[in-house]
């Protein structure tokens, strides 16, 4: 049970990457000058959310695997 709600770090990572990108992407269509600054920012954001969701993977891995 602990594995599982360990794992569901991943849909927030989820959620998060998805609501950042869309607003990423409103930005760039209203100013597209700053496409680079802005791409640079979603990546990095998106970087650490998804080390949020891969540190909650292996939590539940080892949850199933040491218990």
């Amino acid at each position: 049970m602990g594995a599982g709600i360990a794992v569901l770090t991943g849909l927030g990572a989820g959620a998060g990457i998805g609501v950042a990108t869309s607003k990423a992407s409103q930005s760039v269509a209203r100013q597209p000058e700053a496409d680079g600054k802005i791409s640079k920012l979603l990546l990095l954001g998106s970087a650490l959310a998804e080390a949020t969701a891969i540190y909650g993977f292996v939590v539940g891995l080892l949850v199933i695997l040491l218990f």
